[in-house]
């Protein structure tokens, strides 16, 4: 009980003391009763609205995320075996894992983002890296990768750990990448999944602890989470008419309805964009008529949600080999544009051939002084 007071009165002072932080376009800004909040564009990464987004604080179980995605990431998901038994004793949530149950990593990833089992993340952590301190270093090393600066991990489950803790914003950046893995956006939308395991294994089903995915149409995750220390703390996102957001509050005793607030503010303040790139692009070929092929971007795929009044935090670079082959017909992929808001990936746009470039047919002497094929090839090593 000791304990809980003095939690209670540091998380006071904390309020107090840290000033809301708004980065936000246009008005009618919700009212929170979080801790720390923030609302991202899933495409670029920019905050939409927050407040005390870059405080480091406890995010309980939306540590799940992390450990779920480096679960996907390590490959043969459908491999079975039997969990480790010290790693299933733990306190909290469970997916009900018990001594002797023969499991797969697919299994695992559902248990622990579905109920939130601490026992389906210990158990994923060990065999992964075979300890939980091993495992804890592979996650701050891709929290690293993915440009977290204030968060730490030293359990897989969430549970309270000396220095473990994140920001609002990290938490948003990281289900923003945790997102482009197809397997785990499918898993952490889904309200139930049915799976196989156990000693023998047998069908049972999981229930999601995310009511959001029930209030809002256009929900499709992420993960829920709670301790004493860190009060509520939910990490969702959301997608209407091809726009999609991010949204993390922490220590929020009111996160369903707050996220609702803030969604509906951050859906009439983005909109889907077309960056203003060159109509089109060269690049050299070799085997065609043209020393040149044209290319066009499909800009159907460059489609951005976003706040921006302007694309001058936009930065662009084409991914292309030296040159290319021909031939090459109308609206076929030859290279692609990376679009990057602020350093970080927003999308890759396809770069079409905009007409045919067919294989020269002669190349004779009487060709016009034209170089064949191979010539190409040797005149562009000279160059």
């Amino acid at each position: 009980m000791r304990n809980r007071i003095i939690s209670f009165f540091a998380a006071a002072a904390m309020l107090i003391t840290l000033l809301p932080s708004f980065e936000v376009y246009g008005a009618g800004k919700p009212s929170v009763s979080a801790l720390a909040a923030v609302l991202i564009s899933a495409d670029t990464g920019e905050i939409i609205y927050s407040v005390n987004h870059e405080a480091k604080l406890p995010m309980a179980s939306t540590t799940k995320i992390m450990t779920a995605l480096l679960c996907l990431e390590s490959g043969n998901l459908d491999e079975e075996f039997v969990v480790d038994s010290e790693a299933i004793k733990v306190e909290g949530s469970s997916m009900g894992l018990q001594e002797g149950d023969i499991v797969t990593k697919y299994a695992l990833c559902c248990g622990m983002l579905l109920p939130s089992g601490n026992d389906a993340a210990n158990a994923a952590a060990v065999r992964i890296a075979g300890s939980i301190e091993a495992f804890a270093e592979m996650m701050n090393e891709r929290a690293e990768e993915i440009g977290l600066t204030k968060t730490y991990f030293v359990t897989p489950s969430g549970l309270d750990g000396e220095g473990h803790g994140s920001s609002a914003y990290d938490m948003a950046l990281l289900a923003r990448e945790a997102l482009k893995n197809e397997t785990f956006r499918e898993i952490c939308s889904s309200e139930t999944i049915k799976l196989s395991f156990g000693n023998p294994p047998y069908d049972r089903w999981l229930t999601n602890t995310n009511k959001l995915l029930s209030m809002d149409d256009g929900v499709y995750g992420v993960k829920t989470g709670f301790t004493d220390e860190a009060g509520r703390c939910l990490v969702s996102a959301c997608e209407r008419d091809g726009e999609n957001l991010i949204c993390v509050t922490l220590n929020d005793k009111n996160d369903w309805n707050d996220h609702i607030a803030m969604y509906e503010y951050g859906f009439q303040t983005v909109q889907n964009k077309s960056p203003e790139l060159p109509e089109t692009f060269e690049l050299d070929i070799v085997g065609a008529q043209q020393d040149k092929i044209t290319l066009e971007p499909d800009m159907s795929a460059a489609q951005i949600a976003t706040a921006a009044d302007d694309f001058s935090q936009f930065s662009y670079e084409v991914i292309a080999p030296p040159f290319v082959y021909a031939p090459i017909k109308t609206g076929e992929q030859a290279a692609a544009l990376r679009i990057a808001y602020q350093g970080r990936e927003v999308c890759i746009v396809p770069l079409l051939a905009a007409g045919d470039y067919d294989v020269i047919q002669d190349t004779s002497k009487n060709s016009g002084g034209k170089k064949n094929f191979f010539e190409k090839i040797i005149a562009w090593f000279r160059d």
